[in-house]
């Protein structure tokens, strides 16, 4: 196991600026997930960590050392890419032996470690068989296999589940957690998936534009963003945003009059502002309910789209307040159609609250 820490890491191609003062201690045997937008900055950081691009500016140690300066096979990692990069011609057993035989390690820990590894994977009936005898999820077992052979202090995963079906997304998301609490060791993983990142995670980053604009625990992220883009990119469906004015601050309870319509009553701390700032409300699809009071309009919302999935429906419906449609999660299977009319309330303590500029307000309350 080992730690991380990232000191005002800064990386520059040229005049162009991807990582942008980057501060983040990943402690020993956590399971850190980078997540954002495709463009972010997250596989280029990995990818810092890793060795494979020097950083411009910053300090970047793993287990106390510094590695600036130190080339990948002398960091202690082992990487798994998107690609699986399997030779072809060799078997799986040569495969994942291949990186023990460069660092010419002697024949019998090369083959206990491979039966050892193949175990833990699944793989030990597959030895003798080429990638091209393999499923898509077992050649991503074998490459991370190759991976754990070398017993790296800290494993490095970009985006290893891509080129698989949903199925088998679902399926080495459950092999990978495992191996994770079996090993113990420091992982830390790139995925523009947010399912992979809340279902893998013990500690979530969120990017944006090269910055880190969250650290914490995915229910953390979920319940407490700390500005409107990790509020819009956690959470599937995502969060609903209203926008709307101040009309009296307070320490535990806030009203806001929403843009053309109503009075709502936010549980957060906005004791600090003044009468008339502009706020953004946020909202989540599951806790919109369906009522007697509308929160919008006398007479309830217009259904616009009804989307049956079986286990819940997705209903949207559009609003002045917002630019986007907005959307309520509702369990099971509901009997509402487009075109009917639905009151929808807005419960004050599952409501967030944001200033001008995308900031969260301390919420009153403690959960979602």
């Amino acid at each position: 196991m080992a730690e991380v820490i990232l000191n005002k890491v800064n990386k520059k191609f040229g005049k162009v600026h991807i990582i942008k003062d980057v501060d983040l201690h990943i402690d020993h045997g956590e399971f850190v997930v980078f997540v954002g937008p495709s463009g972010c900055g997250k596989s280029t950081l990995l990818r810092l960590v890793a060795g494979l691009e020097d950083v411009t500016d910053g300090i970047l140690t793993i287990n106390g050392e510094v590695c600036n300066d130190l080339p990948p096979p002398d960091r202690g990692i082992g990487m798994v890419f998107q690609s699986y990069a399997l030779y072809p011609h060799m078997t799986v057993f040569e495969n994942m032996a291949f990186g023990l035989r460069l660092a010419e390690t002697a024949q019998d820990t090369v083959e206990s470690r491979v039966n050892e590894t193949a175990k833990i994977l699944q793989l030990d009936h597959l030895l003798e068989r080429k990638p091209k005898e393999l499923s898509g999820g077992q050649r991503q077992r074998v490459a991370i296999g190759r991976a754990i052979v070398r017993e790296p202090r800290v494993f490095l995963f970009d985006e290893p589940l891509s080129n698989l079906d949903a199925a088998l997304r679902v399926q080495m998301r459950m092999e990978i957690a495992k191996l994770h609490k079996r090993l113990g060791v420091t992982m830390i993983y790139v995925t523009h998936d947010q399912v992979e990142a809340m279902t893998l995670a013990t500690k979530i980053v969120v990017l944006d534009a090269g910055r880190v604009e969250q650290v914490g625990s995915p229910l953390d992220l979920y319940n407490h963003p700390a500005n409107t883009f990790v509020a819009g990119f956690i959470g599937s469906p995502k969060m609903n945003f209203l926008s709307g004015t101040l009309l009296k601050p307070g320490v535990h309870s806030s009203q806001v009059q929403l843009h053309r319509g109503k009075v709502i009553t936010v549980s957060a701390n906005t004791q600090d502002c003044k009468a008339g700032d502009h706020v953004t409300v946020g909202i989540r699809p599951e806790h919109i309910r369906l009522g007697e009071e509308d929160a919008f309009v006398d007479g309830g919302v217009e259904v616009a789209v009804i989307e049956q999935l079986g286990n819940e429906s997705l209903m949207y419906f559009s609003t002045p307040q917002s630019s986007e449609p907005l959307v309520v999660r509702l369990e099971g299977q509901s009997k509402i159609s487009a075109g009917d009319r639905c009151p929808v309330e807005l419960p004050a303590e599952h409501c967030h609250l944001f200033d001008e500029n995308g900031q969260a307000f301390q919420r009153s309350v403690v959960g979602g």
